[in-house]
């Protein structure tokens, strides 16, 4: 069983390069479905595809929902690179012993944009906003005391003030537990689905086929044509491995490494150490290696507490983006 998982990790990943080898670097569209979400994991240098530890993990990987039974809720608010506003919500359920079941919500809004042109470069006196939307529904089961797989359905809407693209896309993940408390495998590919390209208003011009000649109508209804582009697949896999330490410590290591449709690859990891199951510490480093990387260092920690039957959870992660300064996420959840 052990060498048919392994075979399986080893074939995704194969496809999964051939799917991605001819793609370059800044063109895909959906580039905020590129965001990671959990602060927990964030902590942690964004290695996550292993993790099931929390309803969050489902955007790493689909297939953590297998490990998750039971009911929670899980919400991240970032204030991203440029006071962008990010967040990030999903809920999470089990159907008795059928399979269980997640829904997610990704927003991102720019905020108003003073609207300036070449004439008037101090501005026109108009505001725009830029706004990103994905609305996904996944499904999944633990197929065995070691194996778990997922699936994911999004859409996916981009606006830029009156003209706006939308896309569809899928997510399929598997994670494998060598043992239950023990070493686990992960895979998952993200964002794989249609193009989009752009289409509103905006795009509606006045055009004059002849400049030059007098007397024709030089105010013709036309539409300027825009190109589709993909969505920014990503492959992860990575390994992970949970140690105990006595009765009251834990540590967690994990690393996994990642294949961009629209950027080179790179490796991410970190570690997190929890203190009676109250208190959390984490540190990691993400994107190793990727070519003109402004990602960095991460820290962060957390805390979890029971009360009346009910899980409630509090995490932060700072992390470093370079030239971009910082990043810092916040992640609130209740679990029952």
């Amino acid at each position: 069983m052990t060498k048919k998982i392994l075979s399986l990790f080893v074939l995704v990943a194969l496809v999964t390069v051939q799917l991605t080898a001819q793609s370059k670097t800044g063109t895909s569209v959906g580039a905020f479905l590129s965001i990671e979400p959990s602060a927990r994991i964030a902590g942690m240098g964004n290695a996550g595809v292993t993790n099931y530890s929390e309803p969050e993990a489902v955007y790493y990987n689909p297939s953590a929902i297998g490990f998750l039974p039971g009911t929670a809720a899980q919400f991240t608010y970032s204030q991203w690179i440029a006071d962008i506003a990010y967040n990030y919500g999903v809920f999470t359920f089990g159907v008795n012993d059928i399979a269980n079941f997640y829904a997610t919500l990704t927003s991102l809004n720019s905020g108003e944009i003073d609207v300036t042109t070449v004439a008037q470069p101090l501005g026109t006196g108009e505001r725009y906003t830029v706004s990103d939307v994905a609305v996904g529904i996944g499904v999944g089961r633990q197929i065995s005391e070691r194996f778990s797989a997922g699936i994911q359905v999004s859409y996916i809407q981009e606006t830029i003030w009156h003209s706006a693209m939308s896309a569809m896309s899928f997510s399929v993940g598997t994670i494998y537990r060598i043992s239950p408390d023990g070493l686990r495998l992960g895979a998952s590919i993200s964002n794989f689905g249609t193009r989009g390209q752009f289409d509103g208003r905006d795009l509606r011009v006045l055009y004059d086929q002849d400049p030059k000649k007098y007397g024709d109508n030089g105010q013709i209804p036309a539409q300027l044509l825009t190109n589709d582009f993909p969505l920014p697949v990503m492959f992860r896999v990575g390994i992970g491995m949970p140690m105990q330490f006595g009765e009251s410590s834990k540590v967690t290591i994990a690393v996994d490494a990642f294949h961009p449709s629209d950027n080179t690859e790179s490796v991410s990891f970190g570690a997190e150490y929890i203190f009676e199951r109250f208190l959390a510490l984490r540190a990691g480093y993400q994107n190793l290696f990727q070519k003109d990387s402004e990602d960095g260092l991460t820290l962060g920690g957390g805390m979890e507490y029971e009360l009346a039957g009910y899980n409630f959870n509090l995490d932060y992660c700072w992390a470093d983006q370079g030239r971009l300064k910082e990043t810092q996420r916040i992640t609130i959840g209740i679990s029952f």
